[in-house]
C-alpha cells in the first residue's frame, strides 16, 4: 500500500513538472501564429460556439463573427453585439433595445471580454503544450500558472501550415466549457476606427444605460 501511494505521488510530481514548462514545439508554433495574426491590419472571423454545462446537463449553440484590431473590435452575436475602441465598451441587446456603456476591467481575458488575448495568451501567466499534430493542425493546450484560475485549460487548434485559428475551447472549473469553431478567418480587412464604436445616429428609439 504504501509502495502505491508513493508510486501515485511520484506520478502527480511529475505531471506538476511537466505542466510547470514551456513546451518548445508549442512555443514555436504560437510564436508563428501570434506574429501573423497581431502583424495584419485586423482579424476577421465567423464563428459557430457551443457552450456545454455539465452541471446542469445543458447545451447551447449559436454563431456569429468577429472584426477586432490590436484590442479594439466588434462582435456580433445573435442576441448581442459589442463595440470597443480600446477603453469603452458598448453592449447592444437588440430584444430590448438598449445599450450599455461600461469601461471594463484588463484582467479579463474570455473571448467576449478581450477577444485579441487569444493570440497572446500563452507568453504570460500560461504553460502550453503540444498535444497532437495532424495533417492540416496543431493541438495546442494552455494551462494557467495561477491555480486561483477560473479554468483548467484553453484549447487551440492551429492550421498547419497556415497558422490560422481553426477552433478555441475553453474548459472551466466548474463544469463549463465553451468551443468555438472558426468557419471563416480573414487578416487582409482595414477597418478605420468607427467600425468599434457604437454608431448611436443608427439607432434611434434605444435606452442608453451609461456603467462608467
Amino acid at each position: 500500500m504504501r509502495t502505491f501511494v508513493s508510486v501515485i505521488s511520484l506520478l502527480f510530481l511529475l505531471k506538476a513538472t511537466v505542466l510547470s514548462q514551456n513546451d518548445p514545439e508549442a512555443v514555436k508554433v504560437l510564436d508563428r501564429f501570434s506574429s501573423l495574426a497581431l502583424g495584419a491590419p485586423s482579424i476577421s472571423m465567423k464563428f459557430s460556439f457551443t457552450t456545454t454545462d455539465q452541471v446542469e446537463g445543458t447545451k447551447n449553440s449559436d454563431s456569429g463573427s468577429i472584426i477586432l484590431s490590436r484590442d479594439k473590435y466588434r462582435l456580433d452575436l445573435t442576441d448581442n453585439i459589442i463595440w470597443y475602441n480600446g477603453e469603452t465598451s458598448w453592449s447592444y441587446l437588440p430584444a430590448e433595445k438598449e445599450v450599455t456603456i461600461s469601461k471594463p476591467g484588463k484582467s479579463d481575458n474570455s473571448f467576449q471580454t478581450r477577444p485579441s488575448a487569444v493570440f497572446s495568451l500563452y507568453k504570460k501567466g500560461y504553460k502550453s503544450r503540444l498535444i497532437d499534430k495532424t495533417g492540416d493542425r496543431y493541438l495546442i493546450d494552455l494551462y494557467p500558472e495561477d491555480i486561483n484560475s477560473d479554468h483548467i485549460r484553453i484549447r487551440l487548434a492551429i492550421g498547419n501550415p497556415s497558422f490560422d485559428l481553426k477552433s478555441l475551447e475553453y474548459k472551466y472549473k466548474n463544469g463549463v466549457t465553451v468551443t468555438l469553431e472558426v468557419k471563416e478567418y480573414d487578416l487582409k480587412q482595414k477597418p478605420d476606427g468607427s467600425s468599434f464604436v457604437f454608431p448611436v445616429d443608427k439607432y434611434k428609439g434605444i435606452e442608453l444605460i451609461d456603467m462608467r
